[in-house]
Order: structure tokens, then C-alpha cells, then sequence
């Protein structure tokens, strides 16, 4: 499966401008299969979300954008947004949309304590695991990649998806984790990171592809970029049969 990771410049609290940008570079980058934004891709990361999050009228603007990229290309597209969801909460949700339509979405589970995204948005109760072309993708954001428990592999998925606003005082840990939870769990990562600034940070990057060896593939800092990869099954199931660590996982 041909991936593309597209690590965005975001302008704060645009959706229609962000959405200009992700569709450039879609389109400079045809023919792959999926194709993965940043945490809160169409707004910046906001931890105060009133005035900022979409609404549910019928469907959150970017949403709607995403079904209809992913129809046109023949591709899913993947992200998160912050959301106002339909029962007065907040959610950092991460949707995963397929040109049929069909969406699939994951509520981000740890928030992050340190900038209070907890005070404004609910936290996701489950894991989520998605399909699309025989490839099983498990949805993480952020924040979640420093607790490896909630993402280990149970054989229920090959790739791990990653999508943050992760900043440079802690972008090594941010890519030595990638790495780590490749590896343990023998899988794909997809990490997309952004660059550019917002009102309280600067962000350099980081995106990345990682195979289940730990050997990444990385996005040149502070630029906008799009990384595009190669997911090869048949050879993650050879390696899985040959040297099975999931089955002596603890759990």
C-alpha cells in the first residue's frame, strides 16, 4: 500500500485555508492509497476549544471536505479534528474516511494534562481498529504514544497511525517512541507531526515512517512535506512468522 504522510504548515483556526493547503499537496503527491494529516490539521492544536472547534451542523466542515478529497482521489484520508460534538462535548477526534464515505473515528484517549486539554474536551473511552485494503490501522493521537499499554498489539492490527502537534523541546522522545512502538509491536508507523507556529509554540516536524524494524524514513524539519512510503504486508506477515514476539507478549 503506497502512503503518503503530509506534514502541513497549519493556519490558526482556518479550516478553509488548511483545507486549501492539504489539498495542494494531495494533489502534487497522486497515487497513493491513504493519505494521513496532522493532530487537529484543520485548526491548529487548541486547547481552549470554544470559538474553534467545528460543529455538528449537520457535520463538521473538514469532515465534509475529507469525504469528498477521499471520493475524488480513491483514497482515504485520515486526521484529526477538534470537534463540538452533538452532546455538548469536545473531542479531539481523529476520522478516518473512505472514498465510499464510510468514516470511521477515534476519540483521542489521553489528553494532555500539561496544557490543560483536559479541562475542555472528553477523552475517548476505546481503542479503535480500521480497515482499509486488507491493511488493519490502529488510530492514535498525540499524547497517546507515551503509554505503550494502550496500543499493544493483540494481532488485531499491522499499522499504527500517529498524528500529533508535538513540539521541539521533546521531539527526540517524540522519535525515539515512534521507533519503540514499531518495533515492540511489530508493525508499521505512520507518525505525522506539523510544522509551523500557533499562538503558544513552534513546531518542527518529525514526520516519519517507520518499518517494523525501527527503521524510519523521515520528513526534512521545519518544512512542509510530503513523505510518501510503501506498506509491505507480506513481508511484515513473513517477519510476524519467523521471529513471533506478539506471542509472548504479556497480555
Amino acid at each position: 500500500m503506497k502512503v503518503t504522510l503530509l506534514q502541513m504548515d497549519i493556519a490558526w483556526g482556518d479550516p478553509s485555508a488548511n483545507s486549501v493547503t492539504a489539498a495542494r499537496l494531495i494533489e502534487a503527491n497522486p497515487g497513493s492509497e491513504l493519505y494521513v494529516l496532522p493532530e487537529m490539521w484543520s485548526t491548529g492544536f487548541a486547547t481552549d476549544p470554544v470559538g474553534i472547534a467545528e460543529e455538528y451542523d449537520p457535520e463538521p466542515v473538514s469532515l465534509v471536505w475529507m469525504k469528498e478529497t477521499a471520493g475524488k482521489t480513491g483514497a482515504a484520508v485520515a486526521g484529526s479534528v477538534a470537534v463540538h460534538d452533538t452532546d455538548g462535548s469536545y473531542r479531539n477526534r481523529f476520522y478516518f474516511v473512505k472514498p465510499d464515505g464510510e468514516v470511521t473515528f477515534y476519540d483521542k484517549h489521553h489528553l494532555f494534562t500539561y496544557s490543560g486539554e483536559h479541562h475542555r474536551y472528553k477523552a475517548g473511552e476505546s481503542r479503535c481498529v480500521v480497515e482499509w485494503k486488507g491493511v488493519r490501522f490502529i488510530l492514535n493521537v498525540c499524547y497517546d504514544l507515551r503509554f505503550p499499554l494502550w496500543v499493544r498489539s493483540r494481532e488485531d492490527y499491522v499499522g499504527m497511525l500517529y498524528v500529533a502537534s508535538w513540539p521541539p523541546p521533546r521531539v527526540e522522545a517524540w522519535r525515539t517512541l515512534l521507533k519503540a512502538r514499531a518495533i515492540e509491536n511489530q508493525a508499521f508507523l505512520l507518525g505525522v507531526n506539523r510544522v509551523g507556529n500557533d499562538p503558544s509554540c513552534v513546531y518542527c516536524g518529525g514526520t516519519a515512517f517507520v518499518d517494523p524494524y525501527g527503521v524510519a524514513t523521515e520528513a526534512p524539519d521545519n518544512q512542509e512535506y510530503a513523505l510518501t512510503a510503501e506498506i509491505d504486508l507480506p513481508a511484515l506477515e513473513e517477519f510476524r512468522m519467523k521471529f513471533p514476539v506478539l506471542k509472548d507478549r504479556d497480555f
